[in-house]
């Protein structure tokens, strides 16, 4: 593509909720070495710790997308390399989480390349079913899984998921530059169903693909 691509996950802390367009440019227009020391003090005034949660990621779905995200090297719509793999057995996936627990991992993050997921398909009730597998472990569970809704969010914060992953990638106006299978707005309605649920929510987005600074 020619440019950079950088996927920046933010963690804003619950008393700066009211963080606007105006000082997120002001931050964005600072050298990157200012970012970087006052980054090292917001650190330091959370965490003094001398500890580091170890996770453990795991495809469990790969390659075969239905969705033409432009970015994206697991699209089913490009010649990327990445060959297409079915759903992982359950069996298979507790072998790893084992293995990531006795590693010293605490949390056990899975993610699957489709579109989303629906409550009664067979393909959800093998979630639920490793995602109870893995929570017996004594791990954190994290899942990416595409769009859900209400149903399927609650189904998987009662399995024992922690944190559910869905970015929302780039700014409304510039979204169908990257992606026509699915609307922003798509992104937002899973994001607000595991709000609802109670589950966190790890969201971030990218940037770097040809959209402006604004």
């Amino acid at each position: 593509m020619g440019q950079l691509i950088l996927d920046c996950r933010f963690a804003i802390d619950h008393r700066d909720a009211a963080m606007n367009f105006e000082k997120l440019h002001a931050l964005y227009q600072q050298p990157l070495f200012d970012l970087i020391a006052q980054s090292r003090t917001a650190h330091l005034e959370h965490w003094r710790g001398e500890q580091v949660q170890r996770c453990s990621l795991l495809s469990i779905k790969t390659g075969g997308c239905s969705e033409d995200c432009a970015y994206c090297a697991q699209s089913a719509h490009y010649s990327t390399g990445v060959e297409r793999e079915e759903l992982l057995p359950v069996d298979e996936i507790l072998t790893a989480a084992k293995r990531a627990c006795a590693q010293g991992a605490t949390r056990f993050c899975m993610g699957a390349a489709w579109r989303g997921v629906r409550d009664g398909t067979e393909k959800f009730e093998q979630v639920i079913e490793t995602v109870r597998e893995v929570s017996r472990l004594g791990m954190e569970v994290c899942v990416t899984l595409g769009q859900i809704g209400d149903a399927e969010a609650h189904k998987l914060k009662a399995a024992g998921v922690t944190a559910y992953n869905h970015n929302i990638d780039t700014s409304p106006e510039f979204y169908p530059e990257i992606v026509s299978t699915h609307s922003f707005s798509d992104r937002l309605n899973t994001i607000a169903a595991v709000q609802r649920s109670g589950m966190a929510v790890c969201c971030g987005g990218i940037v770097g693909m040809g959209e402006s600074d604004q």
